[in-house]
């Protein structure tokens, strides 16, 4: 008969569970299958109907023998081969007292009837005559005094078991609330604590020879046992305390290595030996404030806190150390870029014969330069090997990568480059002073030169040649492109088509290629065709300037004047008055084309001349005769009737009492005022 709180069944660690599984496994190992009946008897059953609890309790029962270990035998064997499970329920005792009887004698019916077929004995298999009773129940109790499973302790060893774990609880109960241990608890989460391990040791060690004076009379392998469990709980309740004062003693320690490395640095030491020194002084703070923190009856390893201080502090210089390099790199890269942008720009808008020689001795020189600061730079940090002339290569290629963008930057602007060059030349001399087109100049040999001059330019920027091998992009592009005699064209068309029908130049890579010559080619009939207005404007300026310097006659025509006119002008000799009037006729003309700038309006052709002047002449002639009809007009006025006075309203009688002139609505106009008019453009004759 097993007693069961109702509120018990379905739990795992109810109270019966480990008993009913220790007599499950006992039954199997130690008798033969015979069916016992277990009687559950629910104790303070609750409303809750026996058709609900029943079915769980049985499947708890049912849990607990397919979890147990069976012997070979009894792999198989089910429940009901060894136990027949009965399930009755009681009220409870205090709140129903009568029913709680009544039940309690109908089951003490049920065990006088036990053996009845139907009772609660069971099967009959195992029984004996009451005559070997006292045989059977002796063989029964030597088993159970044979198996440890049911041997039970002395009561010596109970009551000392019991009272010493009393004694024990109750000192890490009072542990758990001791004003100096919570003060020293709430201290160390606010920071490190001085003499920390001393007052952790004092405090264990008062309820630890507390408990040494309450267990001295029990027995000692007891006492001893209770004890070391009491030692293990109070180091574990301890024990996250002590590791926070672990944590804060790696904070420090990391903090002072940061300090220490900084103000190492800034003194000029060298970035790896300070990193060594550094970490010496860290670790042996972090050991000094070890042993102030250490426990005394506690064993407890700090190795892994320590070697988690190594590994941050490695990981800070590592960073440091990577920071240090990037600036290092950024600062050696950002000169290498402010000594090469330049100058490079500088060559490829200058370029010409040698300009690819100059970017390689600048590219060689600045970079040996560079890579010399870097590696006095580095040498400080004691690199690898491999990583040290992995920065070296970087630092070499990003100095090519640093033209070669420049570079293909400027190739992008070819088209404006070539343009400027053949202005240049071709508006300039070779003293660079601007041309003037006076007629004299060769403009096909003028323009063959810019053009060989633009040419050369595009050549400089078809490639980049850092390695300083020769090529024969100039060549192939004065072959191809430059003009040529009609016979050197005719035999040079297929060559020439051969040479720029192609995406690569020859010896050139890939990689090194800015314009390949198809796109020379494309440029290049861009260029001569934005080039063109150029030409023609100069040989226009050539042809205005012969006009201009040709205005008079020809030789021949000056000749037959004076043989033709030799009797009129005797006959102007003769007669002064004629002198004088072809004089003043002189004055006035001089004066007429200073006005009206005659000369440079004629420079331009006749035709623009005269239609310059037509339209300069008409507007001048209109204002002279305005001005002279204004002029008679104002010395000529007609008699105007007299007219007859205005009615005198009774506002301008007001007027005139109170000494104010009348008004009028329609003043008289004045001569002056209508003869006047804005002021025109005279000719100016002097």
């Amino acid at each position: 008969m097993i007693n069961m709180w109702c509120h018990d069944i379905g739990r795992e660690q109810a109270a019966n569970r480990p008993l009913l599984k220790t007599v499950f496994q006992v039954m199997m190992r130690l008798f033969s299958p015979r069916k016992t009946t277990l009687l559950f008897v629910i104790r303070d059953k609750t409303k809750t109907p026996m058709k609900y609890l029943e079915p769980v309790l049985r499947e708890d029962i049912q849990k607990i023998w397919s979890s147990i270990s069976k012997p070979e035998a009894h792999k198989e064997t089910a429940l009901s081969e060894f136990f027949n499970v009965e399930v009755t329920a009681l009220p409870s005792y205090e709140e129903k007292e009568e029913q709680f009887k009544e039940q309690v004698a109908q089951l003490r019916q049920r065990f006088f009837n036990s053996i009845a077929p139907g009772g609660l004995a069971g099967d009959r298999r195992g029984v004996i005559p009451g005559s070997a009773f006292s045989f059977s129940a002796q063989q029964i109790w030597a088993v159970i005094r044979e198996n440890k499973d049911l041997d039970l302790p002395a009561h010596k060893v109970m009551v000392a078991t019991v009272r010493c774990e009393e004694i024990a609880n109750e000192k890490l109960g009072r542990l758990a609330s001791d004003e100096n241990w919570l003060e020293l608890k709430t201290a160390v989460q606010s920071g490190r604590v001085a003499g920390f391990g001393r007052k952790l040791s004092c405090i264990l060690d008062f309820y630890l020879s507390e408990y040494d004076m309450e267990a001295a009379y029990f027995d000692e392998g007891v006492r001893t046992a209770k004890r070391e469990q009491l030692e293990s709980g109070a180091l574990n309740y301890v024990h996250s305390t002590f590791t926070a004062m672990l944590g804060h003693l790696r904070s420090k320690a990391l903090e002072k290595f940061k300090n220490d490395l900084e103000q190492s640095l800034k003194s000029g030491k060298a970035f790896a030996a300070a990193v060594r020194d550094c970490t010496r002084a860290s670790l042996l703070e972090f050991d000094r404030g070890l042993e102030d923190v250490t426990v005394e009856q506690a064993d407890w390893d700090a190795s892994k806190v320590r070697d988690k201080l190594r590994r941050d502090i490695d990981s800070y210089a590592a960073s440091v150390r990577t920071a240090k390099l990037a600036k290092l790199k950024a600062s050696s890269e950002s000169k290498l870029t402010e000594a090469l942008a330049g100058p490079v720009e500088s060559l490829l808008e200058a370029a010409g014969d040698d300009t690819w020689a100059s970017i390689r001795n600048l590219y060689r020189r600045e970079t040996e330069k560079a890579v010399s600061d870097f590696t006095s730079s580095l040498s400080g940090f004691e690199l690898e090997q491999a990583t040290h002339d992995t920065m070296i290569q970087n630092l070499e290629e990003f100095a090519r990568g640093v033209i070669e963008k420049k570079a293909r930057d400027e190739a992008g602007k070819v088209l404006i480059h070539t343009k400027d060059r053949f202005s240049t030349v071709f508006n300039h001399d070779k003293d660079s002073i601007p041309r003037v087109w006076t007629g004299k100049e060769d403009i096909r040999a003028i323009t063959k030169e810019a053009r060989s001059a633009a040419l050369k330019l595009l050549a400089v920027f078809a490639a980049i040649r850092l390695d300083d091998k020769p090529d024969k992009i100039e060549n192939a592009l004065s072959s191809s492109l430059l003009e040529q005699g009609p016979v050197s064209q005719s035999r040079s068309i297929e060559a020439s088509t051969d040479l720029l029908a192609s995406s690569t130049w020859e010896e050139i890579p890939p990689r090194n290629t800015l314009i390949t010559p198809v796109q020379c080619k494309s440029i290049w009939r861009q260029f001569k065709s934005e080039t063109e207005y150029t030409i023609t404007q100069a040989i226009s300026a050539q042809e205005a300037h012969r006009r201009s310097s040709n205005w008079l006659p020809p030789p021949w025509a000056i000749v037959a004047i004076a043989i033709l006119g030799f009797n009129e002008f005797m006959m102007l000799l003769r007669n002064p008055v004629y002198i004088l009037g072809l004089f003043l006729l002189f004055i006035v003309s001089y004066a007429v084309v200073l006005q009206f700038n005659i000369l440079e309006e004629f420079r331009h052709g006749m035709l623009s001349g005269l239609l310059a002047l037509s339209a300069r002449f008409l507007p001048t002639v209109m204002n002279i005769l305005r001005k002279l009809a204004d002029e008679g007009h104002k010395y000529y006025q007609p008699p105007q009737p007299p007219r007859p006075a205005p009615p005198i309203d009774a506002p301008s009688f007001r007027s005139r009492s109170q000494g104010q002139p009348p008004l009028s609505s329609n003043p008289a106009p004045d001569s002056h005022s209508s003869s006047s008019s804005p002021a025109s453009p005279t000719l100016n004759s002097s």
